[in-house]
């Protein structure tokens, strides 16, 4: 060809491929509408492929299309009406299965293009989850199916779900795995939770066959575990043993298995208890932060999304339940910290948090701004969002767009999962950094109708506004094609950008539709979507069906493929803090934002890149028997090492040891800081070899003024005289300094949060911890602490609300100084007034106290002028009370002296100015008061008094009798809403503090030992008590003298013959540290006590101690001289150290006094004053607190007994009695069996056995029977005392109470009263009631027959049970056809409307429901069930991550 030829064809085809190109790009995107009758149930598409499932469950079909939407055809292998429930094979991704309300069911396994049968013996069950799979590619065809098995009995049919087991995905007819269960799973059912467990294990929870009778009770469900299909089970015990019962879910989340159960122990109030595993052999309790405060109730609380890093859980921890609190677990799931406060969720228990797709550690959540208003006033929520990129450690708001915000509050707000409105995640896709929300800019979040639409191309760094209004929106071709559509009205037309939202254009699809989903594939790889919308009626489409599925392709705007130089190395987290988030750095590879090209990498998911971060502090968490200081890891004792090291024993003698510190398990970091290399360590700190005891002596530059362990921990904080504060983290073994600036005058422990206190400084600054004393943050105070003697912080069950008092105005002048009380809400950030010129202020509400928790109680002075330091009692003390935060005041009382808080008791002494006398005021509720009544010449008016305590459902109250300077009195008891006392016991010592020798024993709910002044007469003219001991077995109904042992400690018989001959000891008016018990709460039984054998108490010093192992009832000398004692281990070990002169030894017995052995911890002698260990006497680890004689300062050593022996004891719950323990009872050496009208058996362990008790679970006190009533079980009524023989006698000139014939309980008759009532703790039955006198019918109901009430009652039933049948079969939902509009279902699917009168108040809730549910079936509206959260477009994030929602059946 001549060249000119060449030239002319070359510039032709080179403008005809510019043409056609710019002709294409140019082009639009193509489209195709098919119209249904109703919206579908579920839209799913199959992983990586074109396939999708369109299930109409209100007509029952099935469609398929193979082309991603374009075409569809009706299943027809499945009878038209027959699909129920559609569910995927999560594992397989060509398999999945058609449920219906027969027997019968389907399979695919070609996408939906052919359909086989399959049969079930038994219907499914009404569960979320029926079927269950197993991971391992190659048993994919291993399938748990649950189903409902149904008996016919007389009235109707008793039903329990069953579940089956196939191996050959039904190819063979299935078999019976287990009855009686609420949820089986294969442990292999995650990709996520990696653990080497059998292949075929299963947990299944189920119910316990063997307890049951008749019904499923909550406390016969257990979680089994199998390996062979269940032809063998196993109880999975959790580690607490017998305990592990009340199982009410079985979930596996990310890593996590995570078993739910109830707390069934006495006293729990049913609160829910989580066990965590991450490899299916070891379960660990999950422990929050807040004890007593973050208390998980059922329905109450929500797994969230979670990453493989943590568990993250939101709990409600307000009275209303639709504001959580976050919190985020360690690497094992079993420690909690608080991530964020006021949570958003609704009342289903969906949470507004979601974690960023693909972007590790980011996630996106709302708060209520306004939580107070919303709980005190029923505020409207305004709700805020905030963003985390560290997981959940700390949270930032929203950077709004720029130039849209003028202030420092306002900032971006985003709609969440509790209002969703598309499929899958709210925010995020598979497309790298690519967020979409609807939301608004300002304080809080506009309602969804004045929100407009937002995207960040940076996973939430950065945002811009996109459109104007609210829109549903779709990622496409991995971020390539954006897809918006109108949200709020109908529409025509759809948008969408291919340059990352810089530009857009629009679309007609030639339809009016609102539009209802925008979906695609599910790793958003495609350029094709499809929309979901309903045709307005006056569309001429809408008599082909008013629901239109819009098929939209992008690959027709003809984009060419995009090549290397159009790509980007994305970062995900840049220009955050710290990029790097488990030690590493992550990248992904997408398009740039100009480039005009499609990725084309269908069904390749976006690929994470790594690079490796230098190790830094936050990639280590403490190394196994460490525990966190503030920053630092320290030992918890002493370490234990391999026996080839250490075993030259050579001073200086060194072994490579741990740091303290491990990396965070999955953590990627390399090099950087290398804090978990061992270190060379002294020989001598090791763990010594069994046998040997450690100390460790530290001595302090100034006295120990206040001392105290946080509950349930390792941790100990000590005040010195000098104002400084020491901490520490593993019982005294290694101590730090606390903030060393500062001075401190006290320290509060918080009183219902164990892991809460609170440092008061001398300023307004103080420092509070949320977590044991790990970490210790500032906070400031209103005001600096008060210096009239009030106590600066009060406490309620609310954690994060407290009360403080300081001073005000008191700088210079003291004109106007004055207390001032103000309360927070959120631990110190925020304060509000309560009241000024205070003596007291506190929260009414108590753990026992169930009253309002807003209301606030005040004893203020009436004229609030001038300096309270002058005010004297012509200025009265009004007690006033505030509800709604002392927002409504209420004055109770003009005058008073005080108030306290006993148990379920407020008490107030009220003063009464005009006859200068003292009035004693009881309530149980806050608001209403009823004055005491009291013996005659014992009313408060003319006496002082202590109240001592209400353990047992009455008041006691030490009534003074003689004053200064030997001054002793009478102790009366209250009747159970302690208005009546009647006299106890008469002359009971007190000292001149107001202190009581009167202790009730710990463990062993109503005997107490005193001390009584046997001789007042003459002690009152000469000074000089004679003391005499005195215990009662039946809550002070009767008192008797202590029996003396016969012989003492080294074998010699007491010389006390005598009738009048007793044992007696001192008591609590002689002690050092009022927190030295008798007796301990870990040990019951066992009593100590320093004494004498003799006619009446002899000096300390000339006293010795002894031990009784029966509550008292008798009693045996251990050692000569007083000592101090302490309780280790649950009793299997006991420490005593002399208590009259200083010592360089303490003695330790293992079997409780037997035998003692001597420990020589110093060679300069010590004078002790005290013996700590932890609160609940559990530590084999004990603290010396004394000081060297003739020095200044103090001492604290360190004793630790962990290694006498290594041996475990053994328990077996099932058999208590067979093992190292015993059972007991505190009657058994008395004639009679019963105390307080019962038998009960406490678990102990054997005296004569050595073995470590530690965290070992132990049998739950058994109480055997009730008991007929007897004489023990009854005391004086109100105005009667004991004669000389024992019996009840009016007392002179006094008149009987009168009778109570109000019949205020529902009882069916009343009595006249006696001279006795029933012990208020006695729950003795039937036998002699000699506190009921001649018998009276009660007024009202009682006057009809049983027959007549019988019809009244059974007629309503009867009529209500014929509607509900009727709706029951009309509505569908009898036997066979099964719908889960409402989510799951656990704990069984109940049976037919006849089997539920069984129980009535369910029952009428379920007729209701059964209404709704007949009625929400026939509308179209049903079919939003996509709006249920699910994972990224049905695939699974994890369903098991959304709400544990179970009902008790019980």
């Amino acid at each position: 060809m001549a060249p000119w030829h060449r030239t002319a064809a070359f510039i032709w085809s080179t403008l005809a491929f510019l043409l056609y190109f710019g002709y294409t790009s140019a082009a639009d995107p193509e489209h195709a509408i098919n119209y249904f009758n109703n919206a579908p149930t579920r839209l799913f598409f199959f992983d990586d492929t074109t396939s999708v499932i369109y299930h109409d469950a209100i007509f029952g079909d099935i469609h398929v299309s193979q082309d991603e939407g374009k075409n569809w055809k009706r299943a027809d292998d499945i009878p038209p009406g027959e699909a129920a429930m559609f569910i995927e094979h999560p594992f397989n991704n060509r398999v999945a299965f058609v449920l219906t309300n027969s027997y019968t069911h389907y399979r695919t396994d070609d996408r939906g293009k052919s359909w086989r049968t399959f049969n079930v013996p038994e219907l499914v069950a009404y569960v979320q989850k029926p079927l269950s799979f197993h991971s391992d590619p190659k048993k994919s065809e291993y399938t748990l199916f649950q189903a409902t098995k149904c008996d016919q009995i007389p009235w109707g049919e008793q039903c329990r779900d069953v579940t089956y087991y196939s191996k050959d995905g039904f190819a063979s007819s299935p078999q019976l795995l287990l009855e009686d269960v609420s949820r089986c799973q294969f442990a292999h059912s995650s990709k996520d939770f990696k653990h080497d467990a059998h292949e075929d294990l299963i947990y299944c929870v189920a119910y316990d066959s063997s307890a049951m009778a008749g019904s499923h009770n909550i406390a016969s469900s257990r979680l089994y575990s199998s390996t062979d299909f269940f032809a063998t089970k196993q109880n999975e015990d959790l580690g607490i043993g017998k305990n592990a019962k009340g199982v009410v879910a079985f979930a596996i989340v990310s890593k996590f298995a995570v078993v739910a159960l109830k707390d069934l122990t006495p006293g729990s109030e049913g609160d829910m208890l989580l066990y965590v595993t991450v490899n299916t052999k070891e379960w660990a309790k999950a422990h929050f932060p807040h004890a007593s405060q973050a208390r998980l109730r059922e329905n109450a609380y929500t797994i969230v999304e979670s990453t493989v890093h943590s568990l993250a859980v939101d709990v409600v921890l307000h009275d209303i339940t639709t504001v959580g609190t976050l919190f985020v677990s360690n690497s094992n799931g079993t420690y909690f910290v608080e991530s964020l406060m006021n949570t958003n969720r609704n009342m289903m228990g969906y949470v507004d948090y979601e974690t960023i797709y693909g972007v590790e550690g980011v996630g996106i959540a709302n708060v209520v701004a306004n939580a107070q208003d919303v709980e005190r006033k029923m505020a409207a929520k305004q709700l805020r969002s905030v963003i985390t990129f560290n997981d959940g450690s700390s949270w930032d708001s929203l950077v709004a767009p720029s130039g849209t915000c003028s202030s420092e509050s306002c900032s971006l707000h985003l709609h969440s999962v509790t209002d969703m409105h598309n499929y899958g995640p709210v925010f995020s896709s598979p497309a790298p950094g690519f967020v979409m929300g609807v939301g608004s800019v300002g304080k809080a979040l506009a309602p969804y109708d004045e929100s407009n639409t937002y995207m960040s191309k940076d996973a939430g760094l950065t945002w811009t506004m996109v459109r104007e209004g609210a829109s549903q929106y779709e990622f496409g071709d991995s971020g390539s094609v954006i897809v918006v559509v109108d949200d709020e009205q109908p529409t025509n037309s759809i948008m969408y950008s291919t340059d990352m939202g810089q530009t857009w254009n629009t679309y007609n699809v030639e339809i009016q539709f609102r539009a209802k989903g925008l979906t695609t594939v599910s790793d958003s790889t495609s350029q094709k979507f499809l929309l979901l919308g309903q045709v307005v009626r006056q569309s001429p489409q809408s008599n082909e069906g008013r629901n239109a599925a819009i098929y939209l392709d992008f690959a027709a705007l003809g984009r060419p493929q995009c090549g290397p130089n159009d790509k980007e190395s994305w970062y995900a987290r840049a220009n955050t803090k710290s990029e790097c988030i488990m030690g590493a750095k992550q990248w992904y590879t997408r398009r740039k934002a100009d480039a005009d090209c499609y990725m084309g990498e269908k069904f390749h998911d976006p690929e994470v890149h790594d690079d490796k971060c230098p190790c830094e502090e936050h990639d280590y968490e403490c190394d196994y028997n460490y525990v966190r200081s503030d920053d630092k890891c320290v030992p918890s004792g002493p370490e234990r090492i391999p026996s080839t090291q250490c075993t030259l024993g050579t001073p200086g003698e060194t072994y490579m040891g741990s740091s303290g510190y491990r990396k965070i398990p999955g953590n990627k970091c390399e090099g950087g800081s290398r804090m978990d290399e061992p270190m060379s360590k002294d020989c001598s700190g090791a763990e010594p070899v069994e046998g040997e005891i450690v100390y460790q002596t530290h001595p302090f530059a100034s006295d120990i003024v206040q001392s105290e362990f946080f509950k349930d921990s390792k941790t100990v904080l000590v005040r010195l005289a000098d104002f400084t504060i020491w901490q520490s983290s593993n019982e005294g073994y290694t101590w730090e300094q606390k903030f060393p600036e500062e001075r401190f005058l006290v320290f509060y422990m918080h009183t219902h949060t164990d892991d809460r206190a609170y440092l008061i400084t001398d300023s307004k600054r103080f420092y509070y911890t949320t977590d044991t004393g790990r970490y210790w943050l500032p906070s400031e105070a209103p005001s600096p602490p008060n210096t009239f003697g009030a106590q600066v912080l009060r406490f309620q069950p609310k954690s994060e609300y407290l009360i403080w008092t300081g001073n005000v105005d008191c700088q210079s002048g003291y004109q106007n100084c004055r207390a001032q009380a103000q309360y927070t809400w959120n631990n110190g950030r925020e304060w509000r007034l309560v009241e000024d010129y205070v003596v007291n202020c506190d929260w009414a509400r108590d753990e026992e106290l169930r009253i309002d928790s807003t209301q606030i109680l005040c004893e203020s002075y009436a004229d609030k002028q001038g300096s309270q330091a002058f005010f004297g009692k012509e200025n009265a003390l009004q007690l006033v009370s505030g509800t709604d935060y002392y927002a409504k005041k209420t004055k109770l009382f003009d005058h008073v002296v005080g108030f306290t808080k006993f148990s379920e008791f407020l008490i107030v002494a009220e003063y009464l100015p005009m006859r200068g006398t003292l009035n004693l005021q009881v309530s149980l509720d806050g608001r209403t008061f009823a004055s005491g009544n009291f013996p005659p010449g014992m009313h408060p008016d003319s006496h002082a008094y202590t109240v001592l305590e209400s353990s047992t459902k009455s008041i006691f109250l030490h009534m003074t009798m003689n004053e200064f300077p030997t001054p002793w009195g009478n102790i009366l008891k209250s009747n159970s809403n302690g208005t009546y006392f009647g006299l106890s016991i008469d002359n009971v010592n007190r000292n001149n503090g107001g202190f009581v020798d009167f202790e009730k024993l710990v463990g062993l709910d109503g005997i107490a030992i005193l001390n009584i002044v046997a001789n007042p007469a003459e002690a009152a003219l000469t000074g000089h008590k004679v003391l005499q001991t005195r215990i009662t077995h039946n809550d002070g109904g009767t008192w008797k003298p202590l029996l003396p042992p016969s012989v003492d400690s080294l074998g010699v018989k007491y010389p006390c013959t005598s009738v009048g001959c007793a044992l007696h000891v001192h008591g609590y008016t002689e002690r050092f540290d009022a927190r030295a018990t008798y007796s301990s709460p870990s040990i019951v039984g066992v009593v100590m006590a320093v004494g004498n054998v003799g006619e009446s108490l002899a000096a300390y010093t000339e006293s010795d101690t002894f031990l009784s192992r029966d509550g008292g009832f008798t009693w045996e000398e251990v050692h000569k001289d007083a000592h101090l004692w302490e309780f280790g281990d649950s009793g299997s070990i006991i420490v005593i150290v002399n208590d009259e002169e200083p010592t360089d030894h303490v003695l330790f017995t293992t079997d409780e006094g037997l035998t003692w052995r001597e420990f020589k911890f110093t060679t300069e002698k010590i004078r002790v004053r005290d013996i700590m260990t932890v609160p609940e006497d559990t530590s084999r680890k004990f603290m010396l607190l004394g000081r060297y004689p003739a020095t200044a300062g103090s001492v604290i050593v360190h004793l630790d007994f962990s290694s006498l022996t290594h041996r475990r004891c053994l328990v077996d719950a099932e058999k208590p009695g067979y093992d190292d323990f015993e059972l007991w009872s505190p009657s058994e050496e008395r004639d009679s069996l019963c105390l307080f009208g019962r038998q009960t058996l406490y678990h102990r362990r054997k005296r004569d056995v050595n073995c470590v008790v530690g965290d070992t679970p132990k049998a739950l006190d058994n109480i055997v029977q009730n008991c007929t009533c007897a004489l023990e079980d009854f005391e004086c009524e109100f105005n009667y005392v004991h004669n000389g023989e024992g019996q009840c006698v009016l007392v002179p000139g006094m008149t009987a109470r009168p009778p109570d014939d109000s019949c205020r309980n529902g009882e069916d008759y009343w009595y006249e009263p006696t001279a006795y009532r029933k012990v208020d703790y006695s729950s003795c039955e039937g036998g002699d009631r000699i506190d009921r006198g001649t018998q009276h019918l009660c007024p009202g109901i009682n006057g009809h027959s049983a027959i007549f009430w019988m019809m009244v009652i059974l007629f309503p039933f009867a009529i209500t049970a014929l509607v509900a049948w009727w709706w029951y079969s009309k509505s569908g939902m009898a036997r066979g056809t099964i719908r889960l509009p409402g989510g799951d279902y656990s704990h069984g699917s109940g049976s037919g409307a006849m089997a539920t009168l069984a129980s009535v108040p369910w029952f009428l809730l379920g007729l209701a429901g059964i209404a709704f549910e007949y009625i929400a079936s026939s509308l179209e509206s049903v079919s939003m069930g996509y709006r249920a959260r699910r994972g990224y477009r049905d695939v699974p994030v994890d369903e098991d991550a959304q709400v544990l929602h179970f009902e008790d059946e019980e």
